[in-house]
C-alpha cells in the first residue's frame, strides 16, 4: 500500500482505534502477532471474539495491520504506527521522580556543552530503552571571525576562513597574477579589521568599496558563510546501539540503524530537512519507516527533537530503533531532555527561557 501522510490517513471508529491501540501496545511489549483471541481474553473490550475479528479485518483492509505469513494474528504496519502516534493518546509520560533523577544527572557534570552531549545521549538511551543520538548546538547564523591568505606557488593562494562557530574552511585561489605574501597579509588584515563578527550579507556589503582583490575575498567569504548556514557540519554523540541490535527482526534494520549513527552526512541531510533553524522549531518529529521519503530508513523509526536558544544556536537529539519501539516513552523522553538542555543552555548564556510546556501530539 502506498505510504500516506499522517494527515491523510483513513478515519477509524472509536472501537477500531481502541483495537488498533491495543494491538500496537501488545506488539511493542512482545513483537509477535496479536490474535483476536488474545484481545478478547486479556483486554476489557466487552465485545465477542467475532466482533474483534471483523474489526481487525477492516483494519487489515485499510492497511493498519497485516497478517505475517499464515499466522492467525496481526502485526501493525508502518501506517498503523503513524495513525497511533498522530491520532491516539500516546502514553509514556515520565514520572516526577524520573524527571528529578534525569535533572540530577545533568547537574552532576561540569557546565560545558560537550559533557552535556554525552550525558544526554546516555540518558536518552537508558530512559527510552533504545539507541540515541545527540548533535552539539551550532550557530543558526554564522559570522565571520578571520581570514588568512597564504602564498603557495606562483599565482596559487590558500585562503583559510574561520567562522565564529569554530568551523574552518579552506579554498585554493588562482589569482590573475602573483602577489607577494606581504601584500596578501595586508589584504587579510584589512578584511579582518572590517568584517569581524559580521554576517554573510554584512561582509558582502563591506566589500563593495574595497579594492578588487579585497572585494573578491569578501565575496567568497560571504558565499562560504551562506553555505555554512544551510549545510551545517554536525558531529554525533551516540549511545545504546549494541543494546537494540537484537530487537530488529532482520539484518537490514540493524544496518540502517548503524548507517544513521555512523554516516554523518546522511544524518545531517535528515536533520536539515526536518528542522528549519530559522524557525527555532522545537517540536518533536516522529519518522516511522522512512515515511515513504527515506528508503534507507524503511525498517527504522526515529523520534527527534531540537534544543537550544532560538535565533542563536540549536542542536538535535533523539532516539531510534525498530518500528515497534515504545513511541510514548520515546516521545516524552526526547521532549523532556530537549527542554532540559534548552533551559541549561539559556542559563549558560544568560538568556532565561519560559518554562517548558509539553504539546499534546508530536509532528510526523
Amino acid at each position: 500500500m502506498t505510504p500516506e501522510s499522517a494527515e491523510n490517513l483513513p478515519e477509524l471508529t472509536m472501537r477500531q482505534e481502541q483495537i488498533l491501540a491495543l494491538i500496537i501496545r501488545a506488539y511493542t511489549e512482545h513483537p509477535e502477532p496479536v490474535s483476536s483471541k488474545y484481545l478478547a481474553e486479556n483486554c476489557d473490550l466487552n465485545v465477542s471474539s467475532a466482533t474483534i475479528r471483523n474489526e481487525m479485518a477492516v483494519l487489515d483492509e485499510l492497511g493498519y495491520i497485516t497478517a505475517p505469513h499464515t499466522s492467525a494474528g496481526r502485526v501493525p504496519t508502518t501506517q498503523g504506527f503513524r495513525y497511533f502516534v498522530k491520532r491516539l493518546s500516546v502514553q509514556g509520560e515520565l514520572s516526577k521522580a524520573e524527571q528529578e533523577h534525569i535533572a540530577s544527572k545533568f547537574k552532576s557534570v561540569p557546565m560545558e556543552t560537550e559533557q552535556w552531549m554525552r550525558m544526554a545521549a546516555k540518558v536518552l538511551a537508558r530512559t527510552a530503552h533504545t539507541a540515541s543520538l545527540v548533535t552539539p548546538p551550532i550557530s543558526e547564523i554564522n559570522r565571520f571571525k578571520h581570514v588568512e591568505l597564504i602564498s603557495l606557488q606562483g599565482r596559487l593562494v590558500l585562503m583559510v576562513l574561520v567562522l565564529q562557530s569554530g568551523e574552518v574552511h579552506q579554498r585554493m585561489l588562482n589569482l590573475a597574477e602573483p602577489i607577494p605574501q606581504e601584500q596578501l597579509s595586508e589584504v587579510a588584515e584589512r578584511i579582518n579589521r572590517l568584517c569581524m563578527g559580521l554576517t554573510a550579507n554584512e561582509v558582502r556589503l563591506k566589500g563593495v568599496q574595497l579594492p578588487l582583490l579585497d572585494r573578491e575575498i569578501t565575496d567568497l567569504s560571504a558565499d562560504i558563510i551562506e553555505q555554512a548556514n544551510y549545510h551545517p557540519v554536525r558531529i554525533i554523540y551516540r549511545d545504546g546501539l549494541s543494546g537494540i541490535i537484537g530487537s530488529f527482526t532482520d539484518n537490514e534494520g540493524a544496518e540502517q540503524a548503524l548507517r544513521v549513527l555512523e554516516e554523518r552526512a546522511f544524518l545531517n541531510t535528515i536533520l536539515n530537512e526536518l528542522f528549519d533553524p530559522q524557525n527555532g522549531d522545537s517540536n518533536v518529529r516522529v519518522l516511522i519507516g522512512g515515511e515513504g521519503r527515506y528508503e534507507a530508513l524503511s525498517h527504522l523509526s526515529l523520534v527527534l527533537g531540537s534544543y537550544g536558544i532560538p535565533g542563536r544556536m540549536s542542536g538535535a537529539m533523539g532516539v531510534l530503533g525498530p518500528t515497534h519501539l515504545n513511541y510514548g516513552r520515546a516521545i516524552h523522553t526526547v521532549r523532556y531532555v530537549s527542554s532540559l538542555m534548552t533551559n541549561m543552555m539559556a542559563q549558560l548564556y544568560g538568556q532565561p527561557l519560559d518554562e517548558f510546556e509539553e504539546k499534546e501530539t508530536p509532528d510526523t
